[in-house]
């Protein structure tokens, strides 16, 4: 699991990100923020992670948590929980460029997919598309990033590891 060029999702880290979330019935794009808090993984190899959304014009915050298990070479299983859909669980691949994963044919009627690129500087490029069974459909597109402290962390310890 370590062996891989992630560090989102792979290592304890806090993220944040913004992006545009594009809503089927509704004629505006909407602004989100989001923060992301991945604690390392357990003594069964599972990651828990808490993926908090701020939606611009919408004054509660959405909350998901999520739990990333069975790694094997290139892929997971995930879990997703939040209170608009309960829980559901899917499927993840990974590769050094590239986490994604998929939620589909479950009883929620809720499908949709996330993906992850990591882009030369550390940061990552998702996109996201989710549909419920009365066709509401959701389009996420965004960035997340180490916020500039926990840069600056990792970047000493790159430093001190040099030395050593």
């Amino acid at each position: 699991m370590k062996n891989n060029k992630h560090i989102f999702l792979f290592d304890s880290k806090s993220w944040i990100g913004e992006g545009i979330i594009t809503l089927n019935m509704v004629e505006e794009d909407l602004n989100f923020f989001t923060k992301w808090s991945v604690n390392e993984a357990d003594f069964a190899g599972k990651i828990q992670s808490v993926q908090e959304i701020q939606i611009s014009g919408i004054s509660e915050n959405m909350r998901n948590e999520f739990t990333f298990y069975d790694f094997t070479e290139g892929k997971f299983s995930i879990e997703m929980e939040n209170l608009n859909i309960g829980r559901v669980v899917g499927t993840g691949v990974y590769n050094d460029n590239m986490i994604a994963w998929e939620f589909r044919e479950n009883d929620l009627n809720f499908e949709g997919y996330e993906t992850y690129h990591l882009q030369k500087d550390g940061t990552y490029i998702m996109h996201a598309e989710y549909v419920t069974s009365d066709q509401f459909r959701t389009q996420i597109d965004g960035k997340l990033w180490l916020p500039p402290n926990l840069e600056k962390e990792d970047n000493k310890i790159e430093d001190e590891e040099d030395n050593l």
